[in-house]
């Protein structure tokens, strides 16, 4: 299946979810909500992985896991950056890594690890997603979304 399929499942399944009061956050430093990428995070720069934080994980999760993607690109949803096994009680995904024991996926480049925002035209959205899960399943979804337009 291609992984971009992959984490329209995982959307699809989270989306069932309940998005009430749970605190569970996703964040970064690097840019706000709904902000510009910076170019370092991109192709048009060193295309490092932004730092990433999270905050308040629901005690029932066994482990997390990670995607960005972005729905704007001209072939449909396209996954950037997958990276599960994350233990529950990570709290920050440093520039350029991955906590450690995680594992990281075969993005939508056909590459392990992370691949940054290079849209071939206009401003693209790109959603990183945390998901928290018990073992088998999705119990909550946070979700930061952050835009870059092609240069």
């Amino acid at each position: 299946m291609k992984l971009g399929a992959y984490a329209w499942v995982i959307f699809a399944v989270a989306s069932l979810v309940s998005w009430a009061a749970e605190p569970m956050k996703i964040s970064s430093p690097a840019f706000s909500a709904g902000g510009e990428i910076p170019a370092k995070y991109t192709c048009n720069g060193p295309n490092l992985s932004p730092e990433l934080q999270i905050s308040g994980a629901p005690a029932g999760g066994k482990s997390l896991l990670l995607v960005m993607d972005d729905p704007d690109a001209p072939t449909g949803l396209f996954t950037h950056w997958l990276a599960w096994n994350i233990d529950p009680h990570t709290t920050k995904f440093a520039e350029n890594s991955v906590p450690a024991g995680a594992v990281q996926g075969t993005n939508d480049f056909g590459k392990r690890g992370y691949g940054g925002p290079c849209p071939p035209s206009g401003t693209h959205r790109y959603y990183f997603k945390i998901f928290a899960l018990d073992t088998r399943h999705v119990i909550w979804q946070r979700e930061l979304m952050a835009r870059y337009s092609h240069k």
